[in-house]
């Protein structure tokens, strides 16, 4: 075993973490609650409801008027990384750890719920990190590390969703992961994946995640974020906290371990404390015994820092009024999908400046017993209850499903009909449970149902996999480790290219944004004219600062006409000729509400495949799923064909489902055969008479319109593309052939 160890006036060294990895092991399991410290006594004052203070920390900025003291309040604090490069993160890990952090929370790669297997040496992540042993099991080391460091455990959490989930459930274990978010509504709604392949992999989740004794926290919040009206599906949100909480203690998790992801449904200009309060006490009376994990509010929130900011503060007062366990925290990043370094901390720091100035509020204030909040938390949970009773009558979830009773914007019993619609008998994964022969045999530990090991030897009964001698959970060296597999892109390389950067004994320094030594840096102005010039003013800074890759990432207009703040990736001291400026194009997306009436007008049903001999599909789902605003959540009917489609294939079914449009991906692209496929599909479709009748868009990393067009597609879209963009080109497109 590698004999590193942390010291705190020097840098973290990645390498000297990834060494002897395949001979580490975590050192503890289960979840660790903060140890309240009441009546805590630092600097010249007292806190009644604060937790034990860390060995070393960064204090808040003012604490140098006070001692340097840096009281930490009682609830856990989450911050959340998605960087895409695990080696980063661990950096960002020490950094959030130092600030009060004490769950450090990893964001999957987009679309990791759709692998049907554990991942070894993927390559780095687009919004989120590759969730793999050899990155868990790199990020767990460094944890340990820097909780010595900070005298303080660290809960490390990941996902347990998607079709490999009770294998991602097992690494976890074996790993030494401590919390996770598991539940099957997650999957069945915003994954379209079977609903009896989610809940009886949910069961086999669910037993190993006891056994390691994690924290689980549910996915009920995904329903704030992703209904129109996110204030509407209150009552909704109960009965999927409701649902994966007797779920996961019926399977045998224990109570104190189920974590219920509570968000505050609205934010200001709504009256939220008025509307959201209610809401949280409802909660506590429904699910005495339960975990409160308090999310931030991220439907309604913009690229401002101070908005941002303000609306996770209004935030913790409701937390501070009805108790919260876990506090997480969001930043601006999530409305604009940059991840910064300083936004993990100055979030941690929101959390604890709040959380610490509310000390003791509780001992002066009491919630009053009587009046609109208690009759409306009260309504709120019988709209609760009348949901599972309708539920009921319908003959169970999986048929309230069917009929679109999830994410729907109407305040039950109000129904706006655009719920979420999945089919008992569709979805990823159908099909692929598979009953028990009375037989069965699984001698391993922590697994679901029957397994007969008592037929070969009875004193395995209660403990099965001492039948071959205990399995991976009890004898780790079973475990096989398997390290990076790709050798063009993999931490080594990454490494390697920043080397100068890296490590104790680095020689050089350049500013970051997310990954070491990338280069980027953020300036904020003023432009004392409209939103469009101060863009284009700001870019052209960028450009005389000699900057690549310039980007604006926040604009707040203070007045239409007479000035605008801008956050953009640099700094100058000189001034702009606006006459000089060149205005960029107004990029042609329709509104949310434009599209939705166009469909509603006219419904469309879409066919769309990765065409060829190309299997990449994770692209595809995010521009088709509802979860990442793709073009479901409008109304649009896909029929999703899968990997490796024939061109062929991909006509004939928009042939024979009525279609209004094809959508084809294409990534591959060696000797353009992105582009020969797909003039093979509008090849087919004329040859059949049916070119005119169809919308065709092709999509894909190294796709572009002009490209596209000249294949014989009506639009293209590459890099950067979402649903709206393409919504936008169908409504359109089905417009102009209209006009015609």
């Amino acid at each position: 075993m590698s004999n590193y160890t942390l010291p705190l006036d020097a840098k973290i060294d990645v390498e000297k973490i990834l060494e002897d990895l395949e001979n580490y092991r975590p050192r503890r399991r289960g979840w660790t609650w903060r140890e309240p410290a009441p009546d805590l006594k630092m600097g010249p004052f007292c806190y009644h409801d604060c937790s034990t203070p860390l060995k070393n920390s960064v204090g808040l900025p003012p604490s140098h008027y006070f001692d340097d003291i840096d009281p930490q309040p009682l609830p856990v604090i989450t911050t959340e990384i998605a960087s895409g490069r695990f080696e980063d993160d661990i950096r960002r890990m020490r950094m959030a750890a130092h600030h009060g952090a004490d769950h450090i929370m990893v964001i999957r790669t987009a679309g990791q719920s759709h692998y049907d297997g554990l991942i070894e040496g993927s390559p780095q992540g687009i919004g989120g990190v590759p969730v793999t042993r050899k990155q868990v099991r790199a990020q767990r080391k460094a944890l340990d590390m820097i909780e010595d460091e900070v005298g303080r455990p660290i809960n490390y959490h990941s996902y347990v969703s998607g079709v490999a989930g009770p294998d991602t459930a097992v690494m976890f274990a074996e790993e030494g992961v401590n919390g996770a978010h598991q539940d099957p509504q997650y999957n069945v709604i915003y994954r379209n994946i079977n609903m009896v392949r989610s809940f009886v992999d949910a069961c086999e989740s669910k037993k190993v995640m006891s056994w390691a004794n994690m924290a689980q926290i549910d996915g009920a919040h995904n329903a704030n974020a992703t209904a129109r009206d996110a204030w509407k599906v209150m009552p909704e949100l109960m009965v999927q906290h409701a649902i994966n909480a007797c779920l996961s203690n019926k399977v045998g998790m224990k109570k104190e371990n189920i974590c219920l992801s509570t968000v505050p449904p609205t934010a200001t200009p709504a009256p939220c404390v008025y509307m959201d309060l209610p809401y949280a006490v409802a909660l506590r009376d429904l699910f005495v015994g339960y975990r409160m994990r308090a999310q931030m509010n991220t439907k309604y929130i913009e690229s401002s820092t101070r908005e941002a900011t303000v609306t996770h503060v209004l935030n913790m007062v409701i937390s501070k009024l009805t108790s919260a366990d876990i506090q997480s925290t969001i930043t601006p990043d999530e409305g604009r999908n940059v991840p910064w370094h300083i936004y993990n901390i100055e979030a941690c720091d929101t959390a604890k400046q709040a959380l610490v100035g509310l000390d003791g509020l509780m001992d002066m204030v009491e919630l009053k017993k009587d009046g609109y909040l208690r009759d409306k938390a009260r309504e709120l949970k019988e709209r609760a209850v009348l949901f599972l009773e309708n539920m009921l009558e319908l003959g169970g979830y999986f048929a309230s499903v069917e009929e679109g009773f999830f994410v729907d914007s109407g305040m039950f019993p109000e129904r706006n009909g655009d719920g979420i619609a999945r089919l008992i008998s569709g979805g990823i994964g159908v099909g692929t449970v598979v009953k028990r022969e009375n037989d069965y045999m699984a001698p391993v530990t922590a697994h679901y149902g029957y397994n007969n090991v008592e037929q070969y030897d009875p004193a395995c009964k209660d403990d099965p996999s001492k039948l071959i001698g205990g399995c991976t959970f009890e004898r780790p060296d079973k475990i096989q480790y398997i390290d990076e597999l790709d050798d063009t892109d993999n931490v080594y390389l990454r490494m390697d290219e920043v080397k100068d950067f890296a490590g104790p004994d680095a020689v050089k320094i350049r500013p970051e944004m997310e990954w070491l030594a990338d280069g980027t840096v953020m300036m904020t102005m003023f432009f004392p004219t409209d939103v469009r010039h101060a863009e284009a003013a700001a870019l052209e800074v960028g450009r005389r600062m000699n900057l690549l890759d310039c980007e604006v990432i926040s604009r707040e207009i203070m007045q239409s006409v007479e000035g605008t703040r801008i956050e953009l990736k640099g700094k100058v001291d000189f001034s702009i000729d606006m006459a000089s400026l060149v205005l960029p194009t107004e990029p042609d997306i329709l509104s949310d509400d434009a599209i939705r009436a166009d469909i509603e007008r006219k419904p469309m049903v879409v066919v769309a495949g990765t065409i060829g001999q190309d299997e990449h599909s994770v692209g595809l789902r995010e521009i088709i799923d509802i979860k990442h605003g793709g073009i479901e959540k409008y109304g649009i009917k896909v029929h999703y064909l899968g990997t490796s489609v024939p061109p062929e294939k991909l006509v004939n079914a928009a042939i024979e489902l009525n279609a209004d449009a094809m959508l084809a991906s294409a990534i591959i692209s060696h000797d353009d055969i992105h582009y020969k496929n797909i003039a093979l599909v509008d090849q087919i479709a004329r040859e059949m008479g049916v070119r005119d009748k169809l919308m065709f868009a092709a999509g894909g990393t190294q796709v572009t319109d002009e490209g596209a067009r000249a294949a014989g597609a009506d639009a293209g879209f590459g890099r950067g593309t979402h649903g709206n963009h393409v919504a936008t080109f169908l409504v359109n497109c089905r417009r102009q052939r209209e006009d015609n």
